[in-house]
């Protein structure tokens, strides 16, 4: 497979199901978006933290491909079940979202109750899960504004909402780890 094509020195790409779009179209924003995060997730990866968290984030970078290509996808490919494309189209099972739900319950058990907001920081793989945990929401206001214009799969949403919810608890997990205090957001804390 050759990397390049040539065929988006327009500023256009095709979606699967052949029709072209703008560079700038909102599903290519949320797609990208996604991959995005799943770099994200490939960073946190990286760093020195318990092989159990590194397999759960190899599996949800699985589904963000997942989710890239239900997004790469014109409606009536994913309507015929990806029939018509030349690729079978990976789907996006209820059960994804419940394992995201499951690992947050699991997580949190070990955790002190949240009292205040908590900024992000302490440590650096602490950081990098709250800057995936903000591209995950930015992932998934594209999403929504795509759903404005044109039907997604509300696992999508579902799945790109609960996902930053986890990325929330890994953080403080995380953070709990290392033995990094938590700084709770004080309004008008004075420097």
């Amino acid at each position: 497979m050759k990397i390049y094509t040539k065929t988006g020195d327009k500023g256009t790409t095709g979606l699967f199901g052949g029709t072209r779009v703008a560079k700038h179209h909102i599903r290519l924003d949320s797609y990208g978006t996604i991959d995005e995060l799943n770099s994200w997730l490939g960073l946190i990866r990286d760093q020195e933290i318990d092989d159990s968290y590194r397999q759960f984030l190899l599996g949800i970078q699985d589904k963000l491909f997942t989710l890239g290509a239900i997004l790469a996808s014109e409606p009536k490919v994913l309507e015929a079940g990806g029939k018509g494309s030349s690729h079978k189209l990976p789907e996006l099972r209820e059960e994804d979202i419940q394992l995201l739900e499951d690992e947050i319950d699991r997580m949190n058990q070990s955790l002190p109750p949240m009292t205040h907001f908590v900024l992000p920081g302490g440590h650096t793989t602490v950081s990098y899960c709250h800057i995936a945990r903000t591209v995950c929401r930015r992932a998934e206001r594209k999403i929504s504004l795509l759903r404005q214009e044109s039907p997604v799969n509300e696992r999508v949403l579902v799945y790109t909402n609960r996902l930053s919810d986890y990325l929330f608890v890994l953080a403080r997990k995380l953070g709990q780890d290392l033995k990094i205090d938590e700084i709770k957001w004080i309004p008008g804390r004075k420097s």
